[in-house]
């Protein structure tokens, strides 16, 4: 069979969700072709070649921007069999003739293969992940590695040095239930490990091609510590220049304090971790498991060990007041966040996919409206339309700012100016701190000209 697989986006990471599945397919002897619409157009020849086109959607920007291509596909191929997989892979049975969520790779070969039915929703939670002698994920057919995200670390002095990221994941799905994640929907508070020496194997070839950075992508890298410590002593004893970056929950980071010097010594440059408010009630609303004063804590931690913490924030929800925009960039100021806070961090909004925990709470199956199937989310308004008009402005400043590369404390200081809150004076100085170049996020709206990008791409 001839399968193209489609990337639109992975967070500006070379996409592993294709080069898995693709070297699966690949090893069953199918003929497979991929494309990547966040850098490369789309290939009018390798849609007319392919007997099946699957696109991956493991998160929200990517399902926007598939849906707009798979629309544009069907207007030249409407025949052809469509399957979308991943996380989202809900959000697109509109336009798909199959979806697949979980585990999928799996699936997405039985579909292949013909002995999956059109319409099919499945939702797998095998443990094909944790399999030993699975075959490397297929990255050379993406573009090289040095056109995906870098990493960004300043020396204090005005100059920058970048370097190559590259990205694994040592675990799926995560073992909480934050009732506003799209992971538990899903994975129902499973993980999935993924065999550690596949995992040094895919760091090893991302080496080999010019990686000088790993990004741990699971949705919370100590959810299981003991194997992640294995991986991480496994891949610093190999690559000891090679540094990386994880995403953990405030509470692990609080739970597991005493891993955090042994994993700055390995090379742990920064921890993406989700703060999402500063409201304790919201936080509970959510069920996150931490406080504003545990978040500080764990950035108290972290820098102890003499890492930096990157924070995601949700400040735009049902229950989110003016006030509460506010204490959250003084809460940023104050615990010296301001260049660790990308800024489309302030204008995230709550998504409320199809089978979000968050409908469990009666407040909120009274607020929200009809499902937007285009959006991938129920429509729901601020009890004061004075916020959804503050969401408005700010991501609409933000990304103006980003697409101008307007540094990160001058975007800070205009959120804080539109919102009505305290702007620094003197603005705080970019210290060169570890970051990535990519400045977008996964539950970020996508662009105008993301949409417009991929659209064009796949006509």
């Amino acid at each position: 069979m001839r399968v193209l697989l489609v990337a639109c986006y992975e967070l500006g990471h070379q996409p592993l969700q294709v080069a898995v599945p693709a070297a699966h397919l690949r090893a069953r002897g199918h003929d497979v072709r991929a494309v990547d619409l966040s850098l490369e157009p789309w290939d009018p020849a390798a849609a007319a070649w392919a007997d099946r086109i699957a696109f991956s959607v493991p998160m929200h920007t990517a399902t926007r921007l598939a849906r707009a291509a798979i629309e544009a596909l069907r207007a030249t191929r409407p025949a052809v069999p469509v399957c979308c997989y991943g996380l989202y892979a809900s959000m697109a049975a509109d336009v798909a003739d199959c979806v697949v969520a979980g585990e999928t790779t799996g699936a997405l070969v039985e579909w292949v293969e013909g002995r999956v039915p059109a319409g099919a929703a499945l939702t797998e939670l095998g443990r094909e992940a944790a399999r030993a002698g699975a075959p490397l994920p297929a990255r050379e057919l993406l573009p090289p590695i040095d056109r995906y995200a870098h990493l960004l670390v300043g020396d204090g002095c005005g100059c920058e040095q970048r370097l190559p990221v590259g990205y694994v994941e040592a675990s799926h799905g995560c073992a909480h239930r934050c009732r506003h994640c799209p992971v538990p929907v899903v994975y129902d508070g499973r993980i999935r490990i993924v065999d550690a020496d596949a995992v040094l194997a895919d760091i090893a070839q991302q080496v080999d091609a010019g990686a000088r950075h790993i990004t741990f992508g699971d949705p919370d890298f100590l959810n299981g510590v003991h194997h992640s410590l294995r991986v991480v002593r496994a891949m610093h004893e190999r690559f000891p220049d090679v540094s990386f970056d994880c995403t953990v929950k405030v509470e692990h980071v609080l739970a597991h304090a005493e891993v955090w010097p042994e994993l700055a010594e390995a090379g742990c440059r920064f921890v993406v971790s989700a703060f999402e408010s500063v409201n304790d009630e919201i936080l509970d609303r959510l069920d996150k498991g931490h406080t504003a004063a545990d978040a500080a804590r764990a950035v108290a931690v972290l820098r102890t060990a003499g890492i930096e913490v990157r924070p995601s924030f949700m400040p735009f929800t049902p229950w989110t007041t003016g006030d509460d925009v506010r204490a959250l960039l003084r809460f940023v100021a104050e615990h010296d966040l301001v260049e660790n806070v990308d800024p489309v961090q302030y204008t995230i909004r709550l998504l409320i996919p199809r089978g979000s925990l968050v409908l469990r709470l009666p407040e909120v199956a009274a607020l929200v409206g009809p499902y937007d199937a285009v959006r991938g989310t129920y429509e729901w308004a601020a009890p004061d339309p004075a916020l959804d008009a503050l969401h408005a402005r700010l991501a609409e400043l933000v990304e103006e700012h980003v697409a101008l590369g307007t540094p990160i404390p001058e975007v800070y200081a205009s959120v804080c100016a539109a919102a009505g809150a305290p702007v620094p004076d003197p603005l705080p100085v970019m210290q060169g701190r570890p970051r990535l170049s990519e400045p977008w996020f996964c539950c970020a709206e996508p662009t105008a000209q993301q949409i417009t990008l991929t659209t064009n791409a796949a006509r």
